[in-house]
């Protein structure tokens, strides 16, 4: 087939979003699918022989530390009509989406979209929570052009349809169980992770340094565990913030990591903190299970999905200003090797490739459908 994508955000961004993008497209191609990135600009002109087309951005400094949002120009429908695609699929359709919505449209392409992230939900974080009911009715507009709309839970599934999305389907979690793998712990790390005290026990994060990822609910987490080590991975605007509230303290910043060096510090760790309660999956937390991590997690329904059946985390309630604390408790009391044997055993169960498999039927019988109508 001849798969057509508009993304809200592509390299070099990182986040989630992109981490799930970029596993899709380089199984689809592994495939024999023909592939277009129509992105924000800013990223290389091919990602892995694939064509991405950059268009033009905007930013707003106080909007998600300044993220570049491709505008939704008229020029996107000419890129899918020089594609000639067999289906668009718009990938967290708010901005630029909207043209890669409409060009599907207009063109009478058969459209997926897939919802990410929780964009009424981090609007209260940059203080415009009154928009909540707008952003819904730009998001119900968009989503239900689309013959599937598509999400990474079955909590955010729900949600969807509790706000008037229609013909709701789930695109099921996966992770790279070759990067993400026990395997990767290594002494030389850790000496990094902790300014040189590779004994000590750390616990690591994974994700944009933000208000919007829960971040202020790390403040206890040394309240009764002088021996940890806690260890940030990633940047963000709330990042010298953290570093004051942390002076003086255990605590290392390591900023962005990618590839082998991020896979290393997954499993260099010994147990993965996550205090969002935002998420619409939490790729991270796979991430960090494959990588034989036990995890201590904020409640939330995605969250929950993941680490309920695994019996390798603790949650905790985001309510609870001791919580964190005491989940670490909960997790230290046990063997940690025995949960890292459980978190990889559930992780295993997520590689990618059954995941995009079943996104490529969703693919085929649009394309189906389309061909009898036509």
């Amino acid at each position: 087939m001849r798969i057509a994508f508009t993304t809200e955000t592509w390299w070099p961004s990182t986040d989630g979003v992109v981490t799930r993008l970029t596993a899709t497209v380089r199984e689809l191609r592994r495939m024999g699918h023909d592939l277009l990135i129509i992105a924000p600009e800013g990223g290389e002109p091919t990602f892995e022989g694939i064509p991405v087309i950059g268009v033009p951005t905007v930013s707003v400094r106080f909007i998600y530390d300044g993220k570049p949002w491709g505008l939704p120009l008229p020029r996107v429908l000419k890129f899918l009509d020089d594609f000639h695609p067999d289906l668009v699929h718009v990938v967290n359709p708010f901005v630029l989406g909207v043209a890669g919505v409409w060009g599907a449209v207009k063109r009478r392409y058969p459209l997926v979209a897939s919802y990410h992230t929780n964009i009424a939900r981090y609007a209260e974080f940059y203080h415009l929570g009154a928009s909540k009911p707008l952003i819904w009715a730009i998001l119900r507009s968009l989503h239900n052009r689309a013959q599937i709309n598509l999400a990474t839970s079955m909590a955010v599934q729900q949600e969807l349809s509790d706000h008037g999305i229609l013909r709701v389907d789930l695109w099921r979690r996966g992770v790279d169980l070759d990067q993400f793998d026990p395997q990767r712990r290594s002494t030389r790390m850790r000496q990094r992770m902790t300014d040189g005290h590779p004994d000590r026990l750390i616990a690591v994060y994974v994700g944009r340094l933000a208000l919007e990822k829960g971040i202020n609910r790390l403040n206890g987490i040394f309240a009764g565990h002088p021996d940890l080590h806690l260890c940030l991975v990633g940047d963000g605007p709330a990042r010298a913030q953290l570093e004051q509230r942390f002076r003086g303290q255990p605590v290392t910043f390591m900023g962005t990591m990618h590839g082998s060096d991020l896979a290393e510090a997954y499993a260099s760790a010994d147990f993965f903190i996550f205090p969002s309660t935002t998420e619409t999956l939490g790729l991270v937390l796979l991430e960090a299970m494959a990588s034989g991590l036990p995890i201590v997690a904020a409640e939330a329904r995605p969250t929950h999905e993941l680490v309920d059946q695994s019996g390798a985390g603790a949650l905790f309630s985001s309510e609870d200003r001791h919580g964190l604390s005491k989940a670490v408790g909960e997790i230290l009391q046990q063997d940690l090797e025995v949960l890292s044997h459980k978190a990889r055993k559930e992780a295993e169960r997520w590689g990618w490739s059954v995941p995009t498999a079943e996104l490529v039927e969703m693919y085929q019988r649009l394309h189906r459908e389309r061909q009898k109508a036509l």
